[in-house]
């Protein structure tokens, strides 16, 4: 029999796209592990791979993965690749027919393969479950060190339950929701001694008791890192979108002593994206959260610091050092800096919008409300490559999505790519010319005012969620008097810069500003802070490394 796990929700999950085999295989499992083990089954890579994020989203553990090889779309080595990850301490199984051995064994490189099973595998007792009991065992005595999950107590219609569950999302910590309107939720208010008159109520693995936290109390109580571990550094990295970590990968491991600060989460915009499928590299795609997660790990590995929840309020240079302060008015300095700050979405103006922020109304792809809009009907506000992807994303869940454009048609700021697969999907429409003139309900979002942006024409919708990706505007008003930036806010740098032939007012090196270099000497700009920038996730990572290479030159002269 086998041995209970550590954890009572560690799963086995099994995925396979004949239905008649994938029930096979769970009822197989389920007869010798069900007891001990949570047994979930999937006929997809792509749906396998949704249950292992909100697996990880809950702060269960995954023991081990049997992927079957033969699936479309997605074969098993790809889906493994793709699951490893999200649990890279989960032992992988490939089960496979005897012509494609040749590739089970070079899936043994590709994803470090654990083991590979022949089909048929009857009788179990022989073929199956020994090869189990052995990769279970190996699993509990890993390292994978299960860490127990945060719990999040709210509301759910409540703006600031959604801001802390988000937060927790993107930053990659474990937590669990509770509804304060079901008995779970009560009791767990009443165990922290709490009446729920105030929400969310955050408690931690440790115990601790969190009311209405703010992002910098809630970060160092959950592990993440927020204090400097020094006060002078070779370089600083201000903001961790694409940019900003790529910078802080080339920065760190040519030996820079770097420094990422980042205000909210890593990953920017681009994490926040459900999938990428024009990044070099990536031919299926790539979720934002995975390429993010991916490339702080790459960061940290380096030796790059790594501070979230740090707002930085203001830039100034003091002979050769460069100081950034923050809100709390401590700071650090270094001998550069890197502005990665990138863009937040504007808000709509629309009525009512203010009122219903994180209460139906969304800006982003928030992807933690994806699962909530199961059956229903979605807007989504934007004609750019951010509300197609998002429109592909909740498609899969949603009875219906719409997508609200001012323009006459797609074309003019969304890639090909997506406006194909958009036409079609059968559930998403595209309604052009059209706005949002106002959001109603008192609680949360219930209907929505749309107008026709030629005729004016009105129409009132049944609405529960809308998500807006209406442009951006750069993070840089507190840099106001300190580096040029154009009429947008957007940050110049190098041949901007010198556009009349003459150095910017100020400037009193005797050479011209670095491609990327803004007007202060030693601080440079990369991503789409920068004026005039591709806004483009490839491009922001390609100016990161860029702007590290030209941070060395400055060294090398200063």
């Amino acid at each position: 029999m086998a041995q209970a796990a550590d954890a009572a929700r560690t799963v086995i999950l099994t995925v396979d796209d004949d239905p008649g085999v994938s029930r096979a295989v769970a009822r197989d499992l389920r007869r010798r592990y069900g007891e001990s083990y949570r047994i979930v089954r999937a006929e997809s890579g792509e749906s396998a791979l949704e249950a292992l994020r909100e697996l990880k989203l809950r702060g269960d553990l995954v023991a081990v993965i049997l992927a079957d090889y033969r699936m479309p779309r997605m074969n098993g080595i790809e889906f493994l690749e793709h699951a490893l990850d999200v649990y890279p301490g989960a032992r992988r199984v490939l089960l496979t027919a005897y012509a494609d051995t040749e590739a089970a064994i070079d899936a043994i490189n590709v994803v470090d393969l654990d083991h590979y099973l022949l089909k048929p595998w009857d009788p179990p007792e022989e073929k199956l479950y020994p090869v189990l009991d052995d990769l279970l065992e190996a699993w509990r005595n890993s390292a994978y060190k299960p860490v127990p999950s945060t719990k999040v107590v709210g509301h759910r219609w409540s703006a600031r339950s959604s801001d802390v569950r988000e937060f927790l999302a993107r930053n990659q910590v474990p937590y669990r929701w509770y509804s304060v309107e079901e008995p779970e939720g009560r009791r767990l208010l009443a165990a922290a001694g709490q009446d729920g008159q105030r929400l969310p109520v955050v408690i931690t693995p440790d115990c601790t008791v969190l009311v209405e936290p703010e992002a910098p109390e809630l970060a160092a109580r959950v592990g993440l890192a927020t204090t400097p571990a020094a006060d002078f550094y070779d370089l600083v990295v201000i903001g961790g979108g694409p940019a900003g970590l790529g910078a802080a990968v080339y920065g760190a491991s040519e030996g820079l002593r770097t420094v990422l600060v980042e205000r909210s989460a890593t990953g920017g915009q681009a994490g926040q994206s459900s999938r990428i499928e024009n990044y070099l590299g990536f031919p299926d795609g790539v979720s934002g959260a995975q390429l993010t997660d991916r490339a702080r790990r790459q960061a940290a590995k380096f030796g790059a610091e790594i501070l979230t929840a740090r707002e930085v309020t203001g830039l100034e240079a003091s002979g050769a050092a460069r100081v950034v302060r923050f809100a709390d008015g401590s700071a650090i300095a270094a001998h550069s800096v890197i502005l990665a700050t990138g863009v937040q979405y504007r808000q709509l103006e629309a009525a009512g919008c203010t009122d219903l922020t994180g209460c139906g109304v969304f800006y982003g792809s928030a992807l933690t409300e994806a699962a909530s809009c199961q059956g229903q009907d979605v807007y989504i506000v934007g004609g750019a490559n951010s509300a197609g992807q998002a429109a592909m994303h909740l498609s899969r869940v949603a009875k219906s999505v719409t997508l609200l454009v001012r323009g006459p048609d797609l074309s003019a700021s969304m890639s090909h790519y997506l406006i194909q697969q958009i036409n079609e999907t059968k559930n998403i429409s595209v309604r052009c010319r059209t706005e949002v003139d106002q959001a109603h309900g008192s609680d949360r979002l219930r209907q929505l005012t749309l107008r026709h942006t030629l005729t004016g024409e009105t129409e009132r919708v049944d609405a529960q969620w809308m998500f807006v990706f209406i442009g951006a505007a750069p993070l840089t008003d507190w840099l106001d008097g300190t580096v040029l930036r154009d009429g947008r806010g957007f940050i110049l740098a190098g041949p901007d810069l010198t556009a009349d032939g003459r150095p910017p007012a100020g400037w009193e090196l005797d050479r011209p500003p670095y491609h990327l270099e803004t007007s202060v000497p030693g601080v440079f700009v990369a991503g789409d802070a920068r004026a005039e920038s591709a806004k483009r996730v490839a491009s922001a990572v390609g100016e990161g490394a860029m702007a590290v290479m030209l941070v060395h030159r400055y060294l090398e002269q200063s």
